[in-house]
């Protein structure tokens, strides 16, 4: 590469090699000028305000590419069929969501590509509900000018996937059919008031589903057992037992759960508030235990574990083991 050092005043006529920001605290961040914009007489005074003395003519040599192209080509690498990308500004490219939906992120090979010297792919956290035009990642490399060698690596590491899929995209969630399983004596006898549902019915609104239905049962686990197959006979694709999971003589919802699944996943989650939820399968209907963390606490380990359920992820116990770091969900 060659690249020309010319000093503002001395610039006129010349085209910038890159975009040049400018931030105004708390009123403006950007690029006041774009990558090409030909440097005019009125441009100088608003370049030295920003701090500009000198601006750079490059030349690229064969290899190398400028920030501006490296970035498009890396995020059409590593982008699924559920992400748009923005256009290139100060040499970064954006993928946001294009639909509601989970995030998924191969974290394996983001952080792979991420030890290549000079690249920086930054991504939300995996897993999470995104909505439709959120940010979910950016691509960039670090220098204006990189090797052309570095954005073929990124390139032939985003192929390199066995389960065939991108490094980021936005799984769709799936139609969904809802049954609750209300346990407790408590709430059957009208003794105490329901809190589940309500709150359940808002948590589920925010995916988009309504076609949900609630049962109220005892605390005899025959009746347990039974409302939870009815609800999957019936065509659930998720069923929720709500109470009964602790450890006193009367909640019986664990073993009821364990009695009809045909996989259980795992009792208790290394997360606080939500460490006693219970998840496990009745062939593909996921059923999930509900501890009373889910009605006070505004995010527990049912919030990190529904969206993925909701697209279609099986979630196995490896993957909730590796929620115990950063499963102090508490503020």
């Amino acid at each position: 590469m060659k690249r020309l050092e010319v000093r503002v005043e001395d610039a006129i006529g010349l085209q910038l090699a890159h975009d040049m920001t400018r931030i105004v605290p708390g009123s403006f961040k950007g690029a006041q000028f774009k990558r090409g914009h030909v440097i005019r007489e009125e441009d100088i005074q608003t370049l030295l305000d920003m701090g500009k003395r000198h601006i750079y003519v490059l030349e690229l040599d064969d290899g190398e590419l400028h920030e501006d192209d490296a970035a498009q080509i890396m995020a059409k690498a590593i982008a699924g069929p559920g992400v748009t990308l923005s256009d290139v500004e100060e040499g970064k490219v954006v993928l946001k969501a294009k639909t509601d939906g989970m995030l998924w992120v191969d974290a394996r090979r983001v952080t792979a590509m991420n030890g290549i010297d000079e690249i920086a792919i930054s991504t939300r956290r995996p897993f999470a509900h995104v909505k439709a035009g959120t940010s979910v990642a950016s691509v960039r490399p670090i220098p204006l000018v990189i090797s052309r060698h570095k954005v073929t690596a990124i390139e032939v590491l985003a192929q390199r996937a066995p389960s065939g899929k991108p490094l980021v995209d936005v799984l769709p969630y799936e139609p969904q059919k809802v049954g609750l399983v209300t346990t407790g004596s408590e709430v059957l006898t009208g003794r105490v008031t329901d809190r589940f549902g309500p709150v359940l019915r808002e948590k589920l609104a925010v995916y988009g589903i309504e076609d949900f239905d609630q049962v109220l049962v005892g605390d005899e686990q025959a009746e347990i057992e039974r409302e939870i197959v009815r609800f999957c006979d019936n065509g659930a694709t998720l069923v929720l037992v709500s109470g009964g999971m602790s450890v006193d003589p009367d909640d019986r919802s664990p073993s009821a759960i364990r009695a009809v699944a045909t996989e259980v996943v795992s009792h208790g989650t290394p997360m606080i508030p939500g460490s006693m939820l219970m998840l496990a399968y009745r062939d593909n209907t996921a059923i999930f235990g509900l501890p009373g963390a889910v009605i006070h606490d505004p995010v527990t380990s049912f919030d990190l574990l529904l969206p993925r359920v909701l697209a279609g992820v099986r979630v196995r116990k490896k993957d909730i083991a590796a929620l115990g770091v950063g499963g102090w969900l508490n503020e």
